[in-house]
């Protein structure tokens, strides 16, 4: 087999693994164990601890992406297109899924919730993450050219 399916089915079994740790395991013990009625957990309102939420957005991520990586490795596949590059590309996604989907389960959201982040949220993100100020973001407003928020 070809690194890329090789890394389709990486992603595959992520996308399984990802839903058995987290959510597979927060409904059935609690199904099992009787503290909840299976009835309880709806598909069209995802309630619960807020890790329990972001493990089925990221659950939900990997579902919505699997198909558009497999006809995207399916037609590398047909077409015979290979090389050192795509093998390189295909491994980069699936560390990239994987890495996402940590990031998403493991760390809290930091907007407060109903409240979408706006231009100013991500602006100062940004900047968190420059090396140095940039102009224009620069917030002294007596220096000439420069842009205050």
């Amino acid at each position: 087999m070809t690194v890329p399916v090789w890394t389709l089915l990486g992603f595959a079994a992520w996308t399984v693994l990802l839903l058995l740790a987290t959510v597979g395991v927060y409904r059935w013990s609690r199904i099992l164990t009787g503290r909840v009625p299976i009835r309880d957990f709806r598909a069209d309102r995802v309630e619960r601890e807020e890790w329990y939420r972001r493990s089925m957005r990221a659950h939900a991520n990997c579902i919505e992406n699997l198909p558009v990586f497999g006809a995207i490795v399916l037609a590398l596949y047909v077409a015979g297109v290979g090389g050192a590059a795509v093998d390189f590309l295909c491994i980069a996604i699936l560390v990239a899924r994987v890495a996402q989907s940590l990031v998403h389960v493991c760390l809290e959201q930091t907007t407060t919730e109903g409240t979408p982040m706006d231009a100013t949220d991500v602006e100062s993100r940004i900047e968190g993450f420059l090396p140095c100020p940039s102009s224009r973001f620069h917030t002294d407003p007596g220096e000439p050219g420069s842009q205050t928020r």
